[in-house]
């Protein structure tokens, strides 16, 4: 999918086509008053206030007809420049508005856009009349906060897109619809992977099935750690008050930290693994010989999330985080970043995710460390990308206070971008921590330390997986990989829980389907539960040792010797095909 932020055209298209539909309310609702409404990766929003009227899908039509009549009578949009006591007077009545003004410098001038009856407060830039606004969706209404702040009134958030031609709209549209489907969600609930329970909003059941697909997930993040060299910890859920002080999150992470008191003390659970990792590096001396260190752990962290921010498996209040921290010379820097960046790839490539990376350097205030330093280990991260091959987009003053960083935004198979894996420099934990190895010259010398997470979340990476594979796992993967059908369940019983108990034995995961109904209902019964395999054994496959072999969202199948069956899964399996 487009990123229309990233679009400068469809940007411009964007903005304008939210002011289109603030006309278009205005004329429909003309008590309405508006607060912002600016491009998003999605298209565009606009907060608005409509008293005691409230939206929905009728309306979003209405609305969009009235748009429609704009468009086509193509109004030149014109940008005008007000002085401060100009546009408080324009705006008189609005208190959004007044507020927005109340807020700029009173010594600048404040830009505008008319396009016919209807003027409003903006920066620009904008098309050059409504006639090029002509495609354009509403999507949604939802409500928001003024601000974000739920002490303030809710106001009514409607969502919209616009391209620069029909069918580019349409083909956008198409892509939703079909995200729709494969909402994780809903897939999760109807392939019996989790469930989410109003006594525990945010914290999600895990349910047989899933519970087979996140311990495939994590037995291979172990795999796959263990063959890059790392060590593995687990450190506890609760730590106390004076090691959060220690790790600075006390001071600005408090209002998201659960907290309980033990013993008189202050206790919290914890919200990053970060600061147990650090008293393990410490339990024991190193060495400069003993550098590079790799050290995982999938921690459980609780975060306290907004109520509304809540959304499936992607926005959670408990999650495991693929952790792990390397503790390494400076001159290890590149090397080291190199050899994750390969590590990155080869992941993500298994699950056929391709990525983007961006690099984001030393913010322009609040940041710790010498400009030295920060200019070193951008240079070294900057050089790693490079030296692996890759291509990075610069995100100028966006790293972490304590360092920069290297973000991997995925692709999936309907080309939406999900923000997953990281590798963050840290110059403030070694440092608030004490950290330190004895160098060569038998001097102690402060580490250089690498965050780096590549599922990001257990819990989220499996949302995306769902939605990637639209919950029809391969092989590997699948929670169920072989369904075995009997033609006929009384007389076929005994060969389908043969070849079952044979499969089994191999660590195949099998259900045999012997209901008392038709084949043909069992069968779509396996397709809508998107199991990989369907095996359909009769008088003739019992006779000739063969099984009937149909793939998930195939209608053909074909007929093979049970042993030629076995090989090919097997290899299927151990290859992740």
């Amino acid at each position: 999918m487009v990123n229309i932020k990233e679009n400068e055209k469809l940007s411009v298209i964007n903005h304008s086509a939210a002011h289109l539909m603030a006309q278009a309310v205005k004329r429909l609702y003309p008590h309405a008053m508006f607060w912002v409404g600016p491009v998003i990766t999605e298209g565009f929003y606009y907060d608005m206030d409509l008293g005691e009227d409230v939206l929905n899908d009728e309306a979003l039509v209405k609305i969009e007809a009235e748009m429609r009549k704009i468009a086509k009578d193509g109004k030149r949009i014109v940008r005008e420049e007000l002085t401060r006591e100009a546009a408080l007077e324009l705006f008189a009545g609005d208190p959004y508005k007044i507020d927005l003004i109340s807020n700029m410098d009173a010594d600048t001038l404040i830009s505008a856009y008319r396009q016919g009856e209807f003027i409003d407060l903006c920066r620009g830039p904008h098309a050059e009349s409504t006639k090029e606004l002509k495609h354009v969706k509403l999507l949604k209404v939802s409500g928001a906060y003024w601000k974000g702040d739920a002490k303030n009134k809710m106001l009514q958030r409607v969502y919209g897109i616009a391209f620069d031609t029909q069918v580019a709209l349409d083909a956008h549209l198409h892509l939703l619809e079909e995200a729709k489907k494969r909402d994780h969600k809903k897939l999760g609930k109807e392939l019996d992977l989790f469930m989410m329970s109003e006594y525990g909003p945010g914290f999600p059941f895990w349910l047989p099935n899933g519970m087979i697909l996140r311990n495939i997930l994590e037995n291979f993040w172990y795999e796959e750690h263990t063959k890059e060299g790392y060590q593995f910890i687990k450190t506890p859920i609760m730590l106390n008050q004076e090691l959060w002080e220690t790790s600075g999150h006390w001071f600005n992470y408090r209002e998201n930290m659960y907290t309980s008191e033990i013993d008189d003390r202050l206790f919290a659970i914890k919200p990053m693994n970060c600061p147990g990792g650090m008293l393990v590096y410490k339990n024991t001396l190193h060495s400069y010989k003993d550098l590079p260190q790799r050290v995982g752990e999938l921690g459980l962290v609780h975060r306290h999330e907004a109520s509304g921010a809540l959304n499936g498996l992607f926005r959670v209040r408990t999650f495991t985080q693929d952790d792990a921290h390397l503790y390494m010379r400076p001159d290890q820097i590149e090397s080291e970043v190199i050899r994750l960046i390969n590590f990155f790839d080869r992941v993500y490539a298994l699950f056929g995710l391709s990525y983007t990376i961006e690099l984001s350097t030393r913010p322009l205030e609040k940041y710790i460390g010498s400009i030295e330093v920060w200019d070193a280990s951008e240079s070294a991260l900057q050089k790693a990308v490079t030296a692996a091959g890759k291509t990075f987009k610069l995100n100028p003053g966006d790293g972490a206070f304590y360092g920069p960083k290297l973000d991997f935004h995925l692709r999936d198979s309907l080309g939406r971008s999900w923000q997953c894996g990281t590798i963050q420099l840290d110059m403030n934990l070694p440092e608030r921590f004490d950290l330190t190895y004895v160098d060569a010259d038998g001097e102690k010398k402060r580490p250089v330390m690498l965050h780096r997470v590549i599922f990001g979340s257990v819990e989220r990476f499996i949302g995306i997986l769902i939605e990637h594979y639209a919950g029809a796992f391969p092989l590997w993967l699948a929670p169920v990989q072989i369904a075995i059908l009997g033609v006929n369940g009384e007389v076929h019983d005994e060969a389908c829980e043969a070849l079952k108990n044979r499969l089994e034995a191999l660590k195949f995961r099998v259900h045999v389907d012997n209901r008392n109904e038709k084949l043909g209902y069992r069968m779509r019964e396996a397709q809508v539960k998107k199991i990989p395999i369907q095996l359909v054994i009769g008088d003739g496959e019992i006779q000739s040792g063969s099984v009937n072999v149909r793939r998930y969202g195939k209608n053909d199948s074909v007929t093979m010797p049970v042993d030629d069956f076995i090989a090919m899964i097997t290899k299927e399996n151990v290859d992740k095909a």
